[in-house]
């Protein structure tokens, strides 16, 4: 009897939709697994890896399959093309699978996809690439050599190569390819961090202390989240550590008026919403008062409490942004939209800090989103570093004096980070960096840069390869 559902087919589909219509690997993926929630975990897991699997290796994958088929990638059918790489996926990176299997299951799909004609040519590449995998000779040095045993485009290795030692440019390629567990923040507003590691405990889940901060965790041997009820209660967030770091740094204080101005899905929003609760709970506990400044805005029942404004650009952004806030039960943050690039008057001094995660290449979590590396270019790198400056030269004016504006990406190109922080600086004297290494754990001190930066890289460091820089508006002189 046939199965109604065949694995192999739903990954082609998916692998389809990624590289020849251009959707993004981690939203169809999730889709197309909540679509098909109902299969065994065991068939859900095979969707997943060799769907991520072969977009990770796929420079690799199109090397090895250039060795053997006489037409080379670029020309073959798109179905064929995917057809083939998940594959040569399979027959390199998965022993469980035997290499019969794999061919004679790829030669039915190719068939049931309206491509019988080739049938015997898929048969004879994959055959030849079965027999003839441990003889393929790799280029042995350089950008090419790193690219292809990384499958890392060779002009992200060649920029990285302006900027870092190339020890460490392969450390930042090998942890792309390093399966990790997911990492999590404790919601500290609804649990302890010792309550929340005994909740998925029981749950069935392993959890992992993170090094950097007490009330992250990393977990693994789940099957979806969405299945965890401590997950359902709003008890933790997804979250990398790196962003975490942005609510450290924050230096929230009780009655805070925050500002993030491009903040979907908001984490790092609603860490700072969190902030605010801790901190006015310490503040009310300790029966301390608002300061002299503070008085009159204290005055307005509506601001007895700080609070924190998530910002993005579409409907569709704030209304994921507003689904978490609910899930998380924070009741002081709102979600609106706008546009983080052009000036909103309104808002000019208003802010005692704003969050500016822009818009960047992503080339620090290439590692997360699979297809990010096929997706980026240098002229598109070039055109997100105008973007950064305008929205920069935006939410500047939001600060108070004496207020922070932190800024921070997920890349690890210097151009988008401390290029942008010293242009930035140079163009407005009234701000200038302030000293972030008490906010940090000793691990990561030596890693600050400039007394307010911090560069930290996948490979070298536990965590996503994040930007964070720290800016003060000076106070007026009086």
């Amino acid at each position: 009897m046939n199965k109604q559902i065949n694995e192999r087919e739903i990954v082609l589909e998916v692998l389809m939709e990624i590289t020849e219509n251009g959707q993004y690997s981690h939203i169809i993926l999730r889709d197309v697994l909540a679509k098909y929630q109902y299969l065994a975990k065991r068939e859900r897991a095979f969707i997943s890896r060799v769907t991520e699997g072969t977009l990770e290796h796929m420079i690799e994958i199109d090397y090895i399959l250039d060795q053997f088929s006489k037409v080379k990638v670029e020309k073959m059918k798109p179905v064929i093309r995917n057809l083939l790489r998940s594959a040569v996926y399979q027959l390199k990176y998965m022993d469980s699978v035997p290499d019969r299997a794999v061919c004679s299951e790829s030669v039915k799909l190719a068939v049931k996809k309206g491509f019988s004609g080739l049938k015997g040519y898929v048969n004879g590449v994959l055959r030849n690439i079965a027999r003839g995998l441990e003889d393929v000779k790799y280029p042995e040095e350089g950008s090419r050599a790193l690219s292809v045993r990384y499958s890392c485009p060779e002009w992200i290795i060649r920029l990285w190569q302006n900027y870092y030692e190339d020890d460490v440019i392969e450390a930042m390629l090998a942890d792309f390819l390093t399966e990790k567990p997911l990492s999590i923040r404790c919601c500290l507003h609804r649990i302890s961090p010792e309550e929340l590691k005994g909740r998925l405990e029981k749950e069935g889940v392993k959890v992992e202390a993170h090094p950097y901060l007490p009330y992250a965790f990393l977990i693994s041997g789940y099957d979806h989240l969405e299945g965890l009820e401590s997950f359902r209660e709003g008890l933790f967030t997804v979250q990398d550590v790196s962003s975490m770091l942005v609510g450290e740094l924050l230096g929230v204080k009780a009655g805070d008026f925050i500002i993030d101005v491009c903040a979907a899905p908001g984490g790092k929003a609603m860490h700072a919403a969190e902030k605010l609760l801790l901190a006015e709970g310490s503040a009310e506990s300790e029966n301390t008062r608002y300061s002299e400044d503070r008085k009159e805005a204290a005055s307005d029942p509506e601001n007895l409490c700080g609070r924190v404004e998530a910002r993005d650009l579409t409907e569709h952004k704030v209304d994921l942004i507003r689904t978490n806030i609910a899930r998380m039960g924070l009741e002081n943050i709102s979600a609106v939209c706008m546009d983080a690039s052009v000036l909103d008057e309104e808002s000019r001094e208003k802010a005692d800090a704003v969050i500016a995660d822009l818009p960047c290449s992503g080339l620090g979590v290439l590692g997360r989103k699979l297809d990010l590396r096929y997706r980026a270019d240098p002229d598109g790198i070039k055109s997100l570093v105008k973007l950064q400056r305008k929205i920069l030269s935006c939410a500047k004016e939001y600060v108070k004096p004496g207020g922070a504006l932190i800024y921070s990406t997920c890349t690890v190109n210097p151009e988008e980070n401390t290029e942008n922080v010293y242009r930035f600086l140079e163009e407005n004297p009234e701000f200038e960096l302030d000293d972030i290494s008490d906010g940090l754990c000793p691990e990561l001190r030596e890693s600050v840069t400039e007394k307010g930066c911090i560069q930290l890289l996948p490979g070298i460091h536990s965590c996503d390869g994040f930007f964070i820089a720290r800016l003060v508006k000076k106070e007026r002189e009086s």
